[in-house]
């Protein structure tokens, strides 16, 4: 009996270990096991892997993040290893392979304590693969923009120029999408700075740059400065503003009761050679008829059928009862002849 119960012992020692073993390592969290493999692939410079362990990853919750040990490295070398993880990441195909790798990465830098200009240039290599930065991103950048601005009192160019001190230079796309973070969080004023400071940094402003603004201004009806970018847009940088952003201008100066200054934008972008579209006209000229400027709404009429618009048949109708009413016979009937001219 005792040599069977000792031959008994000594088969449950090993399936004793075995057991133990197993528990050990399933203890260990797919966001643990996830960190360890990050780490290595950096601790190696296998850093072309890690975008392929964020994959095999993806069901496991990653918190944290999964870079959050780079922050125990001093910042100049953390500089280093970011800027050898996204040179790495370049020539992977397809791209969006990366695109969770440089959202955890963009994420972190821009919660860690020295965010700028680290945080930009990630978010350039993102934009640059095509990758789309999550929706967390606007905000996070924004802020961590606002606080470093707060804290250097820098200007906005030589922010921007910080950039080229870590081997990357200001483009359009990643300044669009500052500036349009920070319109989302009603920084308005902070993004016409950096919409100003884009040039002196090398950066030229394009179409994007001012819409976006000028999109922003209209929604919280600073008509004035919105006319002034219009402007300069035209005048300066010699740019064709979309139609878009001009129905938004005349929509927001028609909420302010502005009409003659809507009128005055569609004759100055008529008198720059600018088309503008049928929306536009058909707001100024309901703009003129809500604010009793009944002559005037008859002229825009006109204007609009010279550039072949014909007005909705309310507005046409109310545009010669109104004029017929107020005893202007002369315009009512020029303005019925050319619509009948035009069959409408």
């Amino acid at each position: 009996m005792a040599i069977v119960l000792t031959k008994l012992c000594r088969t449950l020692v090993p399936l004793h270990c075995c057991l133990h073993k197993y528990r050990f390592i399933n203890s260990i969290s797919p966001s643990h096991a996830l960190l360890e493999h990050v780490k290595n692939a950096v601790e190696t410079k296998a850093y072309r892997n890690i975008p392929d362990y964020l994959i095999s990853f993806e069901q496991a919750c990653l918190n944290p993040n999964p870079f959050a040990f780079l922050s125990t490295l001093p910042y100049r070398l953390r500089m280093q290893v970011v800027d050898e993880i996204l040179q790495s990441f370049i020539p992977i195909r397809p791209r969006s392979c990366a695109q969770a790798a440089y959202a955890y990465l963009l994420s972190f830098t821009l919660q860690s304590s020295n965010p700028l200009p680290l945080g930009l240039a990630i978010l350039q290599r993102t934009l640059r693969s095509g990758c789309v930065p999550v929706a967390q991103t606007r905000l996070l950048l924004s802020s961590a923009w606002l606080e470093c601005r707060k804290v250097e009192s820098q200007s906005v160019s030589d922010m921007l120029f910080e950039m080229q001190s870590i081997g990357y230079n200001p483009d359009c796309s990643t300044c669009n999408y500052l500036i349009s973070s920070l319109c989302a969080v009603d920084q308005l004023n902070e993004a016409v700075k950096l919409l100003k400071g884009m040039s002196k940094a090398g950066c030229v402003p394009d179409l994007e740059s001012f819409d976006t603004v000028v999109g922003a201004m209209c929604t919280v009806r600073k008509t004035s400065e919105a006319l002034d970018m219009i402007k300069k847009m035209v005048e300066k940088v010699g740019l064709t503003p979309r139609q878009g952003t001009i129905v938004k201008v005349a929509s927001a100066l028609r909420a302010n009761r502005e009409i003659w200054r809507a009128v005055e934008l569609i004759e100055f972008l008529e008198g720059k050679d600018y088309p503008v579209g049928f929306e536009s006209y058909d707001l100024v000229v309901k703009g003129c008829l809500d604010s009793g400027e009944n002559i005037l709404a008859g002229k825009m009429v006109m204007g609009m059928t010279e550039k072949g618009f014909i007005p909705y048949i309310r507005t046409r109708h109310k545009v010669v009862e109104r004029l017929a009413g107020a005893g202007e016979w002369k315009l009512a009937n020029a303005v019925r002849q050319r619509f009948a001219e035009l069959r409408s």
